[in-house]
């Protein structure tokens, strides 16, 4: 390994997407956000990515976020994303404001913990064909102005089964045409590879346009018609080019954050701290392969 590559690798930090050891379920029930804080930081990430819902959740007890938030600080560790729903893209017009209402919450709550990035996938427009994009560039500037006000930035995230901003070429003209300075996307290995993306569209990007970057992997068999989350995979266990993938990321300057995020319920079967430490040692496997 070169000296050059180091230092490349140095500047990734390693985020643990909570959807990773979602399902596991102790005593019955499943691990609250702060079991999963502490999994995250003993496994060595230096960062978490939760779901609102989690977070919902936390806000109910005593102490709830403003106590999260400490526990996050003292592990030295930082909140580089939120997974929502909020249906801002929708082209019904009350669903669309509810979805508004819903972003505010959901960046409220992230905000709390100090997360200052959230996820803004097509939720509510999946099974519309052939979307107006100009439509969804304005509406998606609308979140991002909502999202100024929030201290928290939406990124435009490609959902390849979806038939509204599933390739990474349409989430790219959303970002593009929105026109706002803090316009940027979430990709994923899965969903480009879903979607029908395919990978090379990603050296034509400014790395300032992905600040946070969901690696995983996909096995050869079901097709990619056939395949869906659950089949994901830990980085290297399946096809993916995921080296290839973070060579161009290099190239293009990147230096943001890898989140780890997983849906495989084999996974949910295993011991959390163990799934979460296998999938940061992949992870960091490839990284120090490729570059």
């Amino acid at each position: 390994m070169s000296e050059e590559s180091g230092a490349v690798k140095a500047q990734f930090r390693y985020c643990f997407n909570t959807s990773t050891i979602m399902g596991y379920r102790e005593s019955g029930a499943h691990l609250p956000i702060e079991a999963v804080v502490e999994i995250a930081a003993k496994a060595g990430y230096n960062a978490i990515e939760p779901w609102i819902n989690e977070l919902s959740a936390c806000a109910q007890k005593h102490g709830g976020l403003k106590d999260l938030d400490r526990l996050i600080r003292d592990h030295g560790m930082t909140v580089e994303g939120g997974i929502g729903f909020a249906e801002w893209i929708s082209d019904d017009p009350d669903r669309r404001k509810k979805g508004l209402e819903e972003a505010k919450r959901d960046m409220g709550l992230l905000s709390e913990i100090g997360g200052t990035r959230i996820a803004a996938p097509p939720a509510g427009a999946t099974e519309i064909e052939n979307f107006d994009l100009r439509k969804a560039a304005e509406r998606y500037r609308s979140l991002l102005e909502l999202g100024d006000s929030m201290g928290v930035v939406p990124m435009a995230e490609v959902w390849g089964f979806s038939k509204t901003l599933g390739t990474l070429g349409e989430a790219a003209q959303v970002a593009l045409n929105a026109d706002h300075p803090s316009a940027c996307i979430l990709p994923d290995i899965y969903h480009l590879y879903k979607g029908g993306s395919g990978f090379n569209g990603l050296k034509l990007l400014n790395a300032s346009a992905i600040p946070v970057f969901h690696v995983n992997d996909y096995p050869a068999n079901p097709p990619r018609a056939n395949i869906d989350d659950s089949l994901r995979v830990f980085p290297g266990d399946g096809i993916a080019p995921i080296a290839q993938v973070l060579r161009d990321l290099r190239e293009i300057g990147f230096s943001g954050v890898l989140s780890l995020e997983l849906f495989n319920k084999t996974y949910w079967q295993a011991d959390p701290l163990q799934t979460a430490k296998t999938g940061l040692d992949k992870l960091k496997r490839i990284v120090g392969e490729a570059l």
